[in-house]
């Protein structure tokens, strides 16, 4: 299966984007300082769909993601990336919730390890899971990158 890649400049760095004809496979924050991957007469629509939805994103204007996406991991990783998926915009839930909801409330910290293991950043939303304490705690992105985004869902939600 052909990969291919197409790079989105967001106002929190260049995210690299990866996927085939039929879905995105990864979405990661890069940290190169310029796009290299740019759109090509041969990028599949599914990626450009994600650029597009990305932007709408970061503009306040889309609060869930409708491209196809595909994940690669355990069962239990796949189980802990679906219950990211139920965490609403703007919404914040803790490691301890996740794993209460997959049915093994001891599983704090492999739910952390899943969470950091997650390829698709902001579409299943590993940004807005933080400690029980109410603490900003792990984003393979960088701490600061999770407090942005979690500011920017709070000032587009609709309940402001």
């Amino acid at each position: 299966m052909t990969k291919y890649k197409v790079d989105y400049n967001s106002p929190i760095g260049i995210i690299e984007i990866i996927g085939s004809d039929e879905a995105v496979c990864s979405i990661m924050f890069s940290e190169r300082q310029q796009i290299i991957n740019i759109p090509k007469d041969s990028t599949p629509k599914i990626l450009l769909d994600c650029l597009k939805q990305l932007d709408e994103y970061f503009h306040g204007q889309r609060f869930t993601f409708t491209f196809p996406y595909s994940v690669e991991g355990t069962n239990f990783q796949k189980r802990v990336w679906q219950a990211l998926t139920n965490i609403g915009y703007a919404e914040i839930g803790t490691y301890k919730t996740i794993a209460m909801s997959i049915g093994n409330e001891k599983a704090i910290r492999a739910v952390g390890n899943a969470n950091g293991k997650n390829k698709l950043s902001i579409v299943i939303p590993c940004h807005r899971i933080i400690g029980s304490n109410g603490t900003l705690t792990g984003y393979a992105g960088g701490l600061w990158r999770k407090e942005w985004l979690l500011q920017h869902e709070k000032s587009f939600h609709k309940g402001n």
